[in-house]
């Protein structure tokens, strides 16, 4: 098991060197736009890459995939995972709107992609309309600013912008999804991890969110059964519904090696109302998360997710992301040098 920084939606060469320096041993990215000029800035500054217009990015480039890993590896680290596309790229197979076969194929394309590139893992979700919050504000410790999420304003919101979905259509449309790119991960090398809807609701928005309780993981595993298809567990999704089923869920699908690797969150309360909160508090243990996983002989990688907003801190956070990576890193050392047997509390 080991420690690596995460949610980078770009990178920067102080962003790697700042992984390397909290000691981190690599970094994940999450839904990079490839077209964005923070993309385009950085693999031309690494490689002098001839600038100039490009077409909009539907399969990503194998070789613009190595040239990112080559440039985290040149700061010591590994690229470990991806972890998802933008959601444009996939919005029309989960709601099974026209385009959704196009869609599919690119999205194989780009899963032969990341194995020509040597990226071991490519994390997804079934979520068109994103994670939803209803509040952000200074109500953390010390006036830290965090997110929440209260179910009695989110239900009642309808944008308009997704057609409506319920759960025997969202799960159609996912069989049909992972039974067409199952067989090319499992071709390429590329093992696809699945990560739980956030909030953990039955709908928002008119769309039902499928993937939010230990069941429907359970029937997710069975029906996509091999090694190369797996979750992305986040203790705070899951927690969102109650710490105790987090824990269930983590005992059975680590010990049954399904998950691939872990975002280490916590938060305060539960549904219908929760808020964020920092790993020192809230309801998750991070000590008893991290136990666990040593005892079912886990052997991915963890990262941070949601780390409160701090004082003096950048958009993404990198004050309180060092903070949480070092809490991580010193329970797995006092965890390693004394067997699992200590009962350090929070």
């Amino acid at each position: 098991m080991r420690v690596v920084a995460g949610q980078f939606r770009e990178l920067t060469q102080a962003d790697l060197a700042f992984a390397r320096q909290i000691g981190c041993a690599g970094v994940t990215v999450n839904k990079p736009d490839l077209d964005s000029p923070a993309w385009v800035a950085f693999l031309n500054k690494e490689f002098r890459a001839a600038a100039g217009p490009r077409p909009m990015t539907r399969r990503w480039s194998a070789l613009e995939l190595a040239q990112m890993r080559v440039a985290v590896e040149a700061h010591g680290l590994t690229l470990d995972c991806i972890e998802g596309v933008p959601a444009n790229l996939l919005d029309k197979a989960m709601l099974g709107l026209l385009g959704a076969e196009e869609q599919i194929e690119d999205f194989k394309a780009t899963i032969r992609a990341i194995g020509q590139a040597g990226i071991p893992v490519l994390g997804y979700n079934w979520i068109p309309d994103g994670v939803w919050r209803t509040a952000k504000a200074a109500h953390g410790r010390g006036g830290a600013l965090v997110t929440g999420y209260d179910h009695e304003v989110g239900r009642r919101i309808a944008t308009g912008n997704l057609p409506p979905r319920d759960e025997a259509q969202m799960w159609a449309n996912w069989e049909r999804f992972i039974t067409a790119v199952l067989p090319v991960a499992e071709e390429a090398g590329v093992r696809l991890s699945l990560h739980p809807d956030d909030p953990p609701v039955p709908v928002l928005d008119g769309v039902a969110r499928i993937f939010r309780n230990e069941a429907a993981f359970a029937r997710a595993m069975s029906f996509a059964d091999s090694p190369m298809h797996g979750i992305a567990f986040c203790t705070g999704t899951f927690a969102e519904a109650g710490a105790e089923a987090m824990m269930r869920a983590l005992r059975r699908f680590g010990r049954a090696g399904r998950i691939h690797y872990l975002h280490l969150r916590s938060v305060s309360g539960e549904l219908p109302r929760f808020t964020e909160a920092f790993l020192d508090e809230g309801t998750v243990n991070p000590v008893t998360v991290l136990r666990e996983l040593l005892e079912s002989g886990f052997d991915g990688f963890v990262i941070d997710d949601h780390v409160p907003h701090i004082v003096d801190d950048t958009v993404w956070g990198h004050r309180s992301r060092a903070y949480a990576t070092g809490y991580i890193a010193g329970i797995l050392r006092a965890l390693k040098e004394t067997g699992g047997n200590t009962h350090v509390r929070h």
